[in-house]
Order: structure tokens, then C-alpha cells, then sequence
């Protein structure tokens, strides 16, 4: 295997899935689109012409909306909470670590580290930032995709005017769609943070060592 594909092989597995598995969502969804519009006696549409509708956007922003709330959450939640026994979770009584200082900042530390002021404020938090972020463009995404979704929805049912996404955003259909996300998602965090006090996979980073006593926090 060379080199690079080796040290880049998590991400690149991750990401592949991702790709595939998004093609074969766009692939389904423009299948079960079709037969809702025919369903109505409209016309079906082609596969690209679906990759602009609000079915898809709302089917995938959605998902992502949920997925980076859950994560920019947990990685700000963990600076702060402990849960003692937990792979997930800092020791307790440690705040920031020795690396964390930026006086033991080196000439091969990242260049906010070296520079302080503002750029290392950011620094020190940009990895929650960044995954909020996300999340607050997914659920933008969300947002104007479930109103066009919603829209030819009461258009083919009823003929009834279209709403903004102001009024969308008002309905118990968009918070619907997202609670049953973001529910799951804190719970399936929650599990791995207390499955991980009493079970193990070794060789994993998100495993205690498998000899390890369960009362020890974090790997």
C-alpha cells in the first residue's frame, strides 16, 4: 500500500463511504420522487434535474444539520464535563493540558500558537466553531429545502399558495424533522460515552486499553 494512502487511510475510507452512500441516497430518493409525482399525474423528472429539488436538499441537510450539531456539541461539551470510567471523556479534574499552554509553543506549533492575541483565541476554539458553523449552514440547507419540498408538496396536493421559509420555520413539520434527528444522535453519543466505561475495542482510540480497571477516565 503506498505511503500516503496509509497514513491517510481513515479519512479516505470515511470519505468514500460518504460519497457512496450520498450517490445511492440521490439515486433512491429521485426513484421515490418520481413515484410520488406520478402518484399526482405529474411528469417525472431526470436524475440531475432532482439534485436541485428541495426532496433532496431537505433529505440530506437534514441529516448533516444533525450530524454536526451532535459533534460541535460533544467536542465543546468534553472541554468542560467529565464522566469518570468514560474512553470519551478527559480525567477529572483536568482542565486545559500542558499543551495546551501557549508559552510551550514550538517553532513546528501551529503558526496562532506562535503568534497569540487574537488569531490563538480563535485557535483554541476552532474546531467547535468550524463544526457549529457547519451545522448552522446545514440547517440553512434544511431550511430552504424543506420550504421548496413543502411547497410542491401543497402545490400538487391542494394547489395552495406558497410559504417563505420564515413561515416554514414556524411549522411543527421543520422542528419534527429535526428533533427526530437530533435526538438520536445525543443518544447514540451518550451510549458510546457510557458503553466505553465497561466495554472495550482494542486497538481503537475510542477504547480504554482492554486491561485497564473501569473507574479510569479517558485512554
Amino acid at each position: 500500500m503506498p505511503r500516503w494512502i496509509r497514513s491517510n487511510a481513515l479519512s479516505i475510507a470515511m470519505l468514500g463511504a460518504f460519497f457512496v452512500f450520498l450517490s445511492l441516497q440521490s439515486i433512491f430518493g429521485w426513484q421515490t420522487h418520481n413515484e410520488e409525482l406520478a402518484e399526482y399525474g405529474a411528469q417525472p423528472i431526470s436524475w440531475l434535474a432532482y439534485l436541485g429539488t428541495g426532496h433532496f436538499a431537505e433529505s440530506v441537510f437534514e441529516n448533516w444539520e444533525s450530524e454536526f450539531l451532535q459533534m460541535g456539541g460533544y467536542v465543546l461539551l468534553t472541554a468542560y464535563l467529565v464522566q469518570r470510567g468514560s474512553a470519551e471523556s478527559k480525567p477529572e479534574g483536568q482542565t486545559d493540558r500542558p499543551e495546551d499552554d501557549e508559552r510551550r509553543a514550538g517553532p513546528d506549533s501551529p503558526w496562532p500558537a506562535r503568534v497569540g492575541g487574537l488569531p490563538l483565541i480563535v485557535y483554541r476554539n476552532s474546531l467547535s466553531l468550524a463544526l457549529l458553523l457547519i451545522f448552522a449552514g446545514s440547517f440553512v440547507g434544511h431550511l430552504l429545502g424543506g420550504v421548496a419540498q413543502y411547497n410542491e408538496e401543497q402545490a400538487l396536493q391542494s394547489g395552495a399558495a406558497p410559504i417563505s421559509a420564515w413561515q416554514f420555520l414556524g411549522t411543527s413539520d421543520f422542528w419534527f424533522q429535526s428533533m427526530q434527528n437530533w435526538q438520536s444522535e445525543f443518544l447514540a453519543v451518550g451510549a458510546l460515552i457510557l458503553l466505553s466505561i465497561v466495554l472495550r475495542q482494542h486497538a481503537s482510540p475510542e477504547s480504554k486499553p482492554v486491561t485497564v480497571e473501569h473507574a479510569q477516565t479517558g485512554a
